[in-house]
Parts: C-alpha cells; sequence; structure tokens
C-alpha cells in the first residue's frame, strides 16, 4: 500500500475508518526525516495491511502542534484510535519492524482498560 498524506481535513476520516495507522511526522528540510523516509516506505510495502501515513509537519502545522510534535521525525502508531506509541528519531529498520510487532501484539481491551482506569485514577 503507497504512503497516504494526511491533512487536518482527513486526518480524522483515516484513523477512524483504518484499525492499525503508523504515523511519519516529518518536514523536507529535516535530514534525519529523509534518511527514515526509505525505511518507512519499505515496511509500508512489508506490511500491505497497515496503514502508513505522512504528516507534513511544515505544511500541517496545526496537526503538529495538535499532537505537540517538538522533534522530527516522529513515529506515531494509532490502533483502534488510541495512541498506542509515539517516538522522536529515525528508527532503524530492525527497530521499526519490532515496534511494528510489539504494536500488533498489544491487547487493545487491556489498553483501553488502563486508559480508564488512569483517568478515573485523576
Amino acid at each position: 500500500m503507497s504512503t497516504v498524506e494526511l491533512t487536518k481535513e482527513n486526518f480524522d476520516q483515516v484513523v477512524a475508518d483504518n484499525e492499525f495507522v503508523l504515523i511519519d511526522f516529518w518536514a523536507s528540510w529535516c535530514g534525519p526525516c529523509r534518511q527514515f523516509a526509505p525505511v518507512f516506505e519499505k515496511a509500508s510495502e512489508r506490511h500491505p495491511d497497515l496503514v502508513f501515513a505522512k504528516v507534513d509537519t511544515e505544511a500541517q502545522q496545526e496537526l503538529a502542534a495538535a499532537f505537540e510534535i517538538r522533534s522530527i521525525p516522529t513515529l506515531m502508531i494509532v490502533r483502534d484510535k488510541v495512541a498506542v506509541f509515539a517516538q522522536p528519531g529515525a528508527l532503524p529498520e530492525p527497530v521499526l519492524e519490532d515496534v511494528i510487532g510489539q504494536a500488533r501484539g498489544l491487547d487493545m481491551d487491556e489498553v483501553r482498560k488502563s486508559i480508564t482506569e488512569a483517568q478515573q485514577a485523576q
């Protein structure tokens, strides 16, 4: 599957319509972003069942601000409309594959339960 370009106009729809979305927050002037781009693309080819998306932080400043992106590239994984991973830095291919595997293995019922418990404790 080719990478989807996310904007503030289509973000909610893409996340709502897909169970598992990997999001690369990037900018064209960012050297590490350019280094990570081919790793992200290769992973998208290896995992056609997942949605790989990119947010150009220069063009989509509101979206980057909404997620408090302070450093790029930042990889975020959203499963069932819940952000389960967010980390700045260009991940090497084996690390990206490991992160994808860990995110696939999450029990989302347990994740939602933990979120609910944390909210109730506040």
